[in-house]
């Protein structure tokens, strides 16, 4: 073969090696070269589309605490959740217990070990819960994005410290005796406890427990009442819990082995729920429960994870000093009572407790909840725990009637979308005499939803220990207390009963034991305030056409009242369009229950696009604001 033949073929095979021409190697470098081009976009894409993951599954909380290189407490909330919907076919509670409890505690068994180790190897303070299959981590940005990159976590949250009494406790001294001869606090009368025992019934065989602040078991009021005191000697296994573990000279130190309230809150609540020193001091719903407690709270700052801790602790208390391996279900108390809150707005995560708080649910435990102390308007009831289906929350009246106080939070409850009808029930909880914490035979007067709680936890004590069929149906439980509650019509925040002010209206306990009729109230319902809110007509216009806010009341008003408002929004008062009478207020005449504001827009030849006017009702005095107190115009550019 002549060297030089022409080769048609672009390739020559020759010993197993393959020679292109240079026209052919040229093509294919340059198809190489792009194929790793878009092999390198994809992985940019897929790099940020990565980044991105795990930016979502991090709070904005623990993102703004780990700036700079600082360190901070979040919770690791992983992605396999148990499935308790088995309790529901138990009927029995303490299987219910045992059943809710083992699956949980299964479930974080079987998947946390590989996080755990990592924690581990790297040195990396962590705890671990399994009531929410969770871990509780001090770390920084790095440790954070590192566990949120992980496929076994679903998101990385807060574990925020929230004062629950940014203006103090505010309690007023009592003496130690009650004024003679009503040895039965007002509050207590008013639900109509002291019926219920006149029939032989006080709470016997019922165990509540307190998550607050701990409790003085010592008190007088309180110590016949502890399941850690048998009259001679106190055991507090399995009876008490202490949450906090890092605090800074509080007066109970930290991990307390026996009960110690550091603030008196919680031991004015479970004082409520079951006090009686014997002597004439019956400050009690149900004298003949016992009581447990968990402090959850530093000096009233709480936690997520100390919120979680006592939950847990309650699902299956443990011995002190002990861990919750060693808890035990039937040691559960069968209810407890809740007077702290987690502001969403504050990093509280609402998902992470709401699982826990439907873990003690599941596992037939009734958490009562105070609706909080955010009033007076509507849908002001924004927190967990209160604002859970599965919370038995509780609305403050003033003691003595039936009015709602005007702290009291109130629903329905729109943070979360559900627009849920909160509180369920409501109980006296102004000037509320019960026992504190700075000797044994003190007593104060508080005002709160946190009074009004227990009020309810002592009601479900009595009814369950006169009838011991409900304590194995929650739903029961409450539907027997809401029927037989004394109807107090609203329509401060919606119409009807039941309502967003008064859910079911005033707990009568005996009523509930009995024939389900209220017994009468003692004083007439008053009127309730005026409520005002605020509707445009139309909704949308073009330039140079008109467009009427009307402002209505609840209800006639008696006195002619003044509403102030603001206009926001991207059409401009003055340039885009004029009102009609004063600047920033309307006036509903006596005797009437509207008044309007006109808005007329301006034809201009200024390209603008669609604008808005918003009207929104401010708070002024003599009305309070409705649900709807906004109002929104659209503006159509005119062509």
């Amino acid at each position: 073969m002549a060297l030089e033949r022409a080769i048609p073929l672009p390739m020559i095979k020759k010993l197993n090696l393959v020679v292109m021409t240079p026209r052919w190697r040229r093509i294919l470098f340059s198809f190489l070269l792009a194929a790793a081009a878009v092999a390198g976009l994809a992985a940019i894409s897929s790099s940020r589309a990565t980044d991105q993951t795990v930016s979502a599954k991090i709070a904005p909380w623990v993102v703004e605490h780990t700036a700079n290189g600082l360190r901070a407490e979040f919770i690791v909330v992983l992605a396999d959740q148990a499935d308790l919907s088995g309790a529901a076919l138990l009927r029995a509670r303490l299987d219910k217990g045992r059943f809710v409890r083992d699956t949980l505690w299964n479930q974080a068994q079987t998947t946390q070990g590989p996080i755990l180790q990592w924690l581990r190897d790297r040195g990396i303070e962590h705890r671990s819960f399994y009531i929410v299959n969770a871990l509780w981590v001090k770390g920084d940005r790095a440790v954070a994005q590192a566990l949120a990159a992980r496929t076994d976590v679903a998101r990385v949250e807060g574990n925020p410290r929230i004062q629950n009494f940014p203006q103090g406790l505010r309690a007023i001294e009592s003496p130690s005796q009650p004024n003679s001869p009503e040895t039965v606090e007002p509050g207590i009368n008013y639900t109509h406890a002291p019926q219920v025992w006149a029939t032989g019934h006080t709470g016997e065989g019922i165990v509540v427990a307190g998550a607050d602040t701990g409790f003085r078991w010592t008190h007088n009021a309180i110590k016949p009442h502890y399941r850690g005191w048998d009259g001679v000697t106190a055991d507090h296994d399995y009876n008490w819990h202490d949450s906090i573990h890092d605090s800074s000279g509080n007066p109970c130190g930290n991990d307390s082995p026996f009960p110690c309230d550091d603030a008196g809150h919680g031991t004015h609540t479970i004082g409520t729920a079951i006090g009686d020193d014997g002597a004439g001091n019956q400050i009690g719903m149900a004298p003949g429960a016992k009581c447990i407690g968990c402090r959850n709270m530093d000096e009233g700052a709480g936690t997520p994870a100390r919120y979680i801790e006592c939950m847990e602790f309650f699902l299956a208390p443990y011995p002190i000093g002990g861990d919750p391996s060693q808890g035990d279900p039937t040691k559960a108390p069968d209810l407890t009572t809740n007077s702290w809150v987690c502001p969403p707005d504050e990093g509280c995560s609402p998902d992470t407790l709401q699982s826990a708080v439907e873990g003690q649910r599941a596992a037939g435990i009734e958490m009562v909840a105070g609706a909080g102390n955010n009033g007076s308007d509507c849908s002001t009831l924004i927190y967990p725990p209160a604002i859970y289906d599965a919370s038995y929350t509780v609305g403050a009246l003033i003691t003595g009637t039936d009015t709602i106080a005007p702290f009291s939070s109130r629903g329905p409850v729109t943070v979360d979308g559900s627009n849920r009808l909160k509180p369920d029930i409501t109980a006296p909880g102004t000037n509320t005499r019960s026992s504190y914490n700075t000797s044994d035979d003190a007593y104060v007067f508080l005002s709160g939803t946190s009074m009004a709680t227990p009020h309810i936890a002592g009601s479900v004590a009595l009814l369950w220990s006169a009838r011991p069929e409900l304590r194995t149906d929650l739903e029961a439980t409450e539907g027997t207390l809401n029927n037989a509650a004394v109807d107090i019509n609203s329509s401060e925040c919606g119409t009807g009963s039941p309502n967003s002010v008064y859910g079911w209206g005033r707990v009568d306990v005996f009523a509930a034991l009995t024939s389900g009729t209220p017994t009468p109230t003692p004083t007439p319902t008053p009127p309730p305030p005026i409520r005002v809110s605020v509707s445009v007509n139309p909704t949308e216009i073009s330039e140079g056409e008109t467009a009427t806010y009307t402002v209505t009341a609840s209800a006639p008003v008696t006195r002619t009242i003044t509403v102030g408002y603001a206009m926001t929004g991207t059409a401009a008062n003055g340039t885009d369009y004029t009102l009609s009478g004063r600047p920033n207020q309307v006036k509903i005449p006596a005797g009437q229950s509207s008044a309007t504001v006109t808005l007329t827009s301006v034809l201009d030849q200024v390209t603008e696009g669609t604008e808005t006017a918003i009207l929104t009702l401010q708070r002024g005095r003599g009305y309070k604001l409705g649900l709807n107190r906004e109002a929104t115009l659209s503006i159509i550019e005119s062509r």
